[in-house]
């Protein structure tokens, strides 16, 4: 995979540990999840564990050490998602978006989320709570060509691909993100209920602009 600029992340301890409880607390807060629901989901989702702010990373398909970090730049880029400007571009072997804001501090979380996610999917490191495309484009990571190119408030990313359920996937994902810009934490709960319902989403997804 090429891309034009990358950035590295890199987010102390104590602050993504701040930052990962913001996310479980914002999220029980709009899903009705009580404060005992949320502090009994330990990692890795198990009932009992007592760790501080995994309710919502415990969602995650998958952790690492970065998880708590990533879910900080996500949590604070859906509690601003009025202050983003996204715009998607449907190419005949893939996407183009533009994903941007006036708000510096906005601009510099996006440019961090774009980067750190690309370095994932180079590396194979899923970092999902409930898309339905995520695992395909991380399973065909090696069919992807990227380039993602920062702008003074945000990212611009193409991602192409010859084969055509990648593709699908790619343009499914970027409705996905979309969604998440338009609503916010809204998107990221009816997200997370349909997954623990469930419930296939891809098809729903796929069917935004």
């Amino acid at each position: 995979m090429k891309r034009a600029t990358r950035i590295a992340v890199g987010i102390g301890g104590s602050v993504a540990l701040a930052l990962g409880l913001a996310v479980a607390t914002a999220v029980a807060q709009t899903s009705g999840m009580g404060p005992g629901m949320m502090h009994g989901m330990g990692h890795g989702g198990a009932a009992g564990g007592h760790t501080p702010g995994a309710g919502m990373v415990s969602m995650l398909t998958r952790q690492d050490a970065g998880s708590s970090a990533d879910m900080g730049l996500v949590h604070e880029l859906l509690v601003n998602n009025q202050k983003i400007k996204r715009t998607v571009t449907r190419l005949p072997d893939g996407i183009k978006t533009v994903t941007e804001s006036d708000d510096p501090q906005v601009a510099q979380a996006i440019k961090a989320h774009v980067a750190s996610m690309s370095q994932r999917l180079d590396d194979g490191r899923e970092f999902n709570i409930f898309s339905t495309t995520l695992p395909v484009l991380f399973e065909n990571k090696d069919k992807i060509r990227s380039t993602v190119t920062v702008t003074d408030r945000g990212s611009i990313v193409t991602r192409t691909s010859t084969d055509p359920k990648v593709v699908a996937a790619l343009q499914g994902h970027a409705a996905e993100v979309t969604e998440l810009v338009d609503e916010g934490m809204v998107a990221m709960r009816r997200g997370m209920m349909t997954r623990m319902a469930g419930q296939p989403r891809g098809a729903q997804a796929g069917a935004r602009p």
